[in-house]
């Protein structure tokens, strides 16, 4: 089986973008699930419904989220909606609206898609989420399962590079989202774990990690607030990865970098 799986999709320029580029990917790739991060689909922060609808026609099949995941009035709506195609980080403390994790299913098989933040250098106060995807693999029947996909969206390489070998061989991949700028790392790891740092963006080239550069720099030389602006057109990188696996066993076979470049 294989899954193709995008970074932050950053605005419309990266909703637009993935649209463009996704019909020859597709045609490349013949992947089984298209996943993308979304939580900066809503001009650089938070989810809408016609964000979520601009990238499902586009052809991603399924999201995952982050920290900025309730920045938008519409987030919980969409994430508790019985046909809800997005996940929102397990690790939120007891009581916060959306699923801590979803089964998706593919043809006759079914995988786990696991959504979790890290801590280092994040605002939020989140639970720990090395803790609590044991919890999960406790509270999931696995054994019925295709393969389990977490998302780790942190900040920290070291927590992320950690967390990777926590997982291993108890998940089919692991793959980091946030930053938005895409390592060079994408490896099977002993035991049968896709992983990558960080999948990149899906956003502005001239840009810094997908906002106009102009207020980042006058925040960077005053110290002040920045006003974050999305670019509206040019050029954008689409990162990614495509993750093989062994539906049998839950083991990745491959896992290697799809990163493009579109004009918008």
């Amino acid at each position: 089986m294989k899954i193709l799986f995008f970074g932050d999709v950053i605005g419309k320029i990266g909703r637009q973008a993935l649209t463009k580029i996704l019909p020859e990917l597709k045609a490349e790739y013949q992947p089984d699930l298209i996943m993308a991060n979304a939580e900066n689909a809503a001009h650089g922060i938070g989810i809408t419904q016609k964000t979520l609808e601009d990238l499902k026609k586009a052809g991603v099949d399924f999201f995952t989220s982050g920290n900025h995941i309730f920045a938008k009035a519409e987030a919980e709506g969409l994430l508790t909606a019985s046909d809800s195609v997005i996940v929102r980080p397990a690790n939120y403390p007891p009581g916060v609206a959306g699923a801590e994790y979803k089964i998706v299913e593919i043809g006759s098989r079914s995988i786990a898609i696991i959504n979790l933040v890290g801590r280092v250098f994040m605002r939020e106060n989140f639970d720990c989420p090395f803790r609590k995807l044991d919890e999960l693999l406790e509270k999931i029947n696995t054994k019925n399962l295709a393969g389990i996909i977490v998302d780790l969206h942190a900040e920290a390489t070291s927590e992320k590079k950690a967390f990777g070998w926590y997982a291993n061989g108890r998940v089919t991949a692991v793959v980091g989202t946030h930053t938005h700028v895409p390592t060079a790392d994408a490896a099977i790891l002993p035991q049968g774990t896709a992983y990558v740092t960080d999948l990149g963006m899906v956003g502005a080239i001239d840009s810094v990690i997908g906002d106009k550069k102009e207020p980042i720099l006058k925040s960077f030389l005053t110290q002040g607030a920045a006003i974050l602006e999305i670019p509206e057109e040019g050029e954008v990188e689409v990162d990614g990865v495509l993750i093989e696996f062994d539906p049998k066993t839950q083991k990745a076979t491959s896992i290697i970098r799809v990163d493009r470049k579109v004009m918008v």
